[in-house]
């Protein structure tokens, strides 16, 4: 990842002049086009689409309304995706919705937003990715009974070590594992949408008649299903946390979000349409796993193929989390929002190890308290409040700024929509179906509130702290990066 050569001046001890014989510390440009794609759809194929379809389905109560969510979860993506392009384009710094939101509405609200990102919301997901890596990885090995919850949990934990060490020893290896794990899982996903339609060509179209009876219209049904098909499009905002690693961002953000997305959402719809055509709807609801189960009806003995696969997707999608989630935490404490060792990198690898490493670290306590279900619900109603925190922000730019240099340009009516879903999708399931994970949001913010006066705002900052941070700098052999003040 890699942090351009910056026009501000830099703190003494990180940066100097190339003329004295001396080099800027900064992250290396790694990522092109390809890249690029494979961070986004990689990120976004995960375990969404092998275990979200039977919520979908339980929320919506038929097929075909559950294939329309599918399809208007795509357009969103893609929407929020061009939205967070021009963006990219205006602010060329990394760090996602936490830049921008800090660059057009300040300190304290960008504080928030990576004081929950940090500490809950990024480690959440990639909990919840490596669960359900977990879940599939050790199936084969307890066949027709569930696996015990401490073998799931502590092979979820070895996924995320093994991540860490991935992404702290090389930037080039860890997308090189983004790319072949992805052209793994489109693999896989193209065996399901075949065997669909084969499916469909013998005839096999029962789930399909009378497909809208007994749709479920509750504003607080319908977005709870949103919920658990945009959590299969997570990932679509990646891109934005590392635009400083990319190669020409102002080329290269856009052409990715356009290949990537339509792309992911036509292989969904075909991938619900083949499992809807392998099993009657109350089969689908019933699944545990429905991938494997699709796998037992349609390739017999050779299921055991769809079992590996998901595993691989899920584990190239932590990948993805983990590579953007520890950006995230790494530009925070660039800003000054998060301790300062977190905001260095390794002297000889170039990557953020110490943010790396706290990611984990958080990462495996919601391992040992979370399930699947309720970390998804809880992650998606915070990051679309900040989604929409961050459209908002566009808006403002787009209306009060528009004189400012952008290679790229939204159709105004585009964020417009994106807003109004995020409200929808932020009121609707406190509205009609609060749930409990959503009440512990609101203390948590109100901890980061008392934190931020002091630590941030007055930079009540106890001395110890500054020995602590010399000596993990040693021994971490990590140092602070050049900085950017756009």
């Amino acid at each position: 990842s890699t942090m351009r050569e910056r026009k501000t001046t830099d703190p003494p001890h990180s940066s100097t002049d190339l003329s004295e014989g001396k080099e800027k510390l900064r992250l290396k440009q790694e990522v092109g086009l390809i890249s690029g794609v494979s961070l986004i759809a990689g990120t976004m194929i995960g375990s969404g689409i092998f275990m979200s379809p039977e919520w979908v389905l339980h929320h919506m109560g038929n097929p075909a309304s559950s294939l329309l969510i599918w399809a208007a979860c795509g357009l969103l993506a893609v929407f929020g995706a061009l939205s967070y392009a021009e963006l990219g384009t205006i602010i060329k710094e990394s760090g996602g919705e936490y830049i921008y939101i800090l660059r057009t509405f300040g300190s304290f609200p960008a504080f928030l937003f990576a004081y929950t990102s940090v500490i809950l919301v990024r480690p959440a997901g990639l909990a919840a990715v490596c669960l359900s890596f977990a879940e599939y990885a050790v199936a084969p090995f307890y066949p027709g009974c569930s696996p015990p919850q401490v073998v799931v949990k502590c092979t979820a934990a070895a996924c995320i070590l093994l991540l860490t060490i991935i992404n702290c020893l090389n930037v080039r290896l860890a997308t090189s594992v983004m790319n072949v794990f992805t052209a793994a899982k489109l693999l896989a996903l193209l065996v399901i949408v075949v065997g669909g339609l084969v499916l469909l060509a013998k005839g096999q179209t029962e789930s399909f008649q009378n497909g809208f009876q007994g749709t479920t219209l509750g504003i607080g049904a319908v977005g709870v299903a949103f919920y658990q098909g945009l959590w299969s499009y997570d990932g679509w905002n990646n891109l934005n946390y590392v635009t400083e690693e990319l190669k020409k961002p102002e080329v290269t953000l856009p052409r990715a979000v356009m290949i990537a997305i339509p792309l992911v959402t036509c292989l969904y719809l075909l991938v619900n349409v083949s499992y809807l055509a392998a099993m009657a709807p109350s089969e689908l609801l019933s699944s545990g796993a429905v991938a494997v189960t699709w796998g037992d009806k349609v390739l017999g003995s050779w299921a055991w193929l769809i079992s590996l696969s998901v595993a691989l997707s899920t584990f190239g999608s932590s990948n993805g989390t983990f590579f953007s989630g520890g950006r995230v935490c790494y530009i925070a404490a660039r800003e000054g929002h998060m301790p300062d060792i977190l905001s260095m990198a390794h002297v000889r690898r170039l990557t953020p190890s110490p943010a790396l490493m706290f990611t984990s670290m958080m990462s495996l306590i919601m391992i040992i308290s979370g399930n699947f279900t309720s970390i998804v619900n809880f992650f998606s109603f915070i990051a679309w409040l900040f989604y929409g925190m961050t459209i908002s922000g566009l808006l403002y730019l787009k209306i009060k700024k528009p004189e400012l240099p952008r290679s790229y340009k939204v159709p105004i009516i585009i964020p417009i929509i994106v807003l109004i879903a995020a409200v929808y999708l932020v009121l609707a399931p406190i509205i009609d179906q609060p749930q409990i994970e959503i009440l512990y949001i609101i203390p948590f913010i109100g901890s980061g509130v008392i934190l931020y006066f002091p630590l941030v705002h007055f930079k009540c900052h106890p001395r110890f702290l500054q020995s602590i941070t010399l000596h993990l700098q040693l021994f971490l052999e990590v140092a602070p990066t050049t900085r950017d003040a756009n």
